[in-house]
């Protein structure tokens, strides 16, 4: 991918800082599924942060493809917001290593905040400006060529679908359209990466739906690597992989499918006339069952399609059936030992760093 400052990419070396983009030696243990051989647009090795005794993140590695839609799925206080500060150098690991487009996060910073787009779980738009003018703003801020700067607002306001509303100001928007600008000005300098640390906290689910979209409408024109974090189930599903983070370690790290075929079985839940008779006849002729006082849990694969088995099976009156294929939450459940929780937020970005976005 392009990049908008090609003309003055990195630091100059007279300034202490090495151009060279740092390269970390293959390690297949932490590959986590991807080939050798994979491009990589994030390489994390045991990645740690320390503040006082608490470990916020301990010792994590994970690799994301170039290209890949990639997603820290967790808690509030999991870590994930730490790790993203890290990756965008807003904080300084404590031990490990981290590279981002090839270049190292601590010896490389100016290189890789130029290669990624940032959007903060707090809004940082200018609300006095339009949106045309908080683009233009970041433009100037990110050295953007004079010559590309009409094409470049004229494509990501495309890309997020706010070609008539460009003229308005921001205090105009709902909270999904400000959000989705937001996402455009991160693209407007053409990073690598693009880093969505909660990105459709507070909104309704139409508008969150709306949103992916552009997301994803990103990576399949643009070919940006989508690095994001969140707590909703449904938002993780639209990820190539899902790292599950919780008490600042990775817990699990597979694609979404993966992850569920490692929770079991899909589970056929019957209501019958008489749970103990169904649950011996069904045991009889080979399936897993759990006999329950209101019902009978049958383990099964592709139980959807084992249903009329089933049911004949019990060989008693049936007064609901209620097929369960694993989901996000399942697999949550089933590596951390309770259901995703709501607990105190992560510490907040330090109010010097919430304009990143415009401080060039």
């Amino acid at each position: 991918m392009t990049n908008g400052n090609s003309a003055n990419p990195v630091d100059p070396p007279e300034n202490g800082y090495d151009p060279t983009p740092l390269v970390l030696e293959p390690n297949s243990a932490i590959s986590q599924g991807l080939p050798d051989d994979t491009p990589l647009a994030i390489d994390v090795r045991s990645l740690g942060k320390r503040y006082g005794e608490i470990k916020a993140v301990k010792n994590i590695s994970f690799q994301v493809a170039q290209g890949e839609v990639f997603a820290f799925l967790g808690p509030n206080g999991a870590g994930k917001t730490t790790t993203i500060r890290m990756l965008c150098t807003l904080s300084r690991p404590t031990a490990g290593s981290a590279s981002v487009d090839g270049f190292d996060v601590l010896r490389q910073p100016t290189a890789v905040r130029r290669r990624i787009g940032l959007v903060f779980q707090d809004p940082t738009l200018d609300q006095q400006l339009t949106a045309e003018e908080n683009l233009r703003f970041h433009a100037v801020l990110y050295r953007v060529p004079r010559n590309q700067v009409d094409e470049r607002i004229d494509r990501v306001l495309r890309l997020v679908d706010l070609q008539d509303r460009r003229k308005d100001l921001v205090s105009t928007f709902s909270g999904g359209m400000a959000r989705r600008l937001e996402i455009a000005r991160g693209m407007l300098h053409t990073p690598a990466v693009l880093f969505l640390d909660e990105p459709t906290i507070g909104l309704d689910p139409q508008t969150r739906a709306l949103m992916w979209e552009d997301v994803l409408r990103l990576r399949n024109e643009e070919g940006v690597t989508i690095f994001l974090t969140t707590h909703y189930m449904d938002e993780a599903e639209y990820a190539d992989r899902i790292a599950i983070i919780d008490h600042g370690s990775i817990v699990a790290l597979d694609t979404p499918d993966n992850l569920k075929k490692m929770v079991g079985s899909d589970t056929v839940e019957l209501s019958t006339s008489d749970n103990n008779l169904a649950g011996s006849n069904l045991k009889q002729l080979g399936f897993t069952v759990r006999v329950a006082e209101e019902n009978v849990i049958v383990f099964a694969e592709n139980g959807e399609q084992q249903v009329t088995a089933i049911i004949q099976g019990a060989a008693v009156p049936i007064k609901n059936v209620r097929v369960h294929r694993p989901n996000l939450d399942d697999v949550f459940l089933h590596f951390t030992g309770r259901e995703i929780r709501e607990g105190h937020s992560e510490r907040a970005f330090p109010a010097q760093f919430r304009n990143f976005g415009r401080r060039r």
